[in-house]
């Protein structure tokens, strides 16, 4: 190949790439990718079994978090 071309392939991905690099930076500063009610929606949609599977596991991480505090070895 010719080297021009390789050089204009180059600056051609550089281009490209710090143009995406700037809408995603744009996309995040303006909030783009915030879902505020993300969180609102999952829960109108979550059935009891769920919600009960999630309370459970959190009451066995408290449970585990207040043992492994208990343990004091000497």
């Amino acid at each position: 190949m010719n080297s021009s071309i390789i050089i204009l392939m180059l600056g051609v991905s550089v281009f490209l790439g710090a143009l995406a690099l700037f809408g995603i930076m744009w996309a995040i500063k303006t909030g783009q990718f915030d879902d505020k009610e993300k969180f609102l929606n999952q829960v109108q949609y979550d059935g009891n079994e769920e919600l009960n599977a999630a309370a459970d596991q959190q009451n066995k991480k408290e449970a585990l978090k207040k043992k492994k505090e208990g343990y004091r070895p000497e």
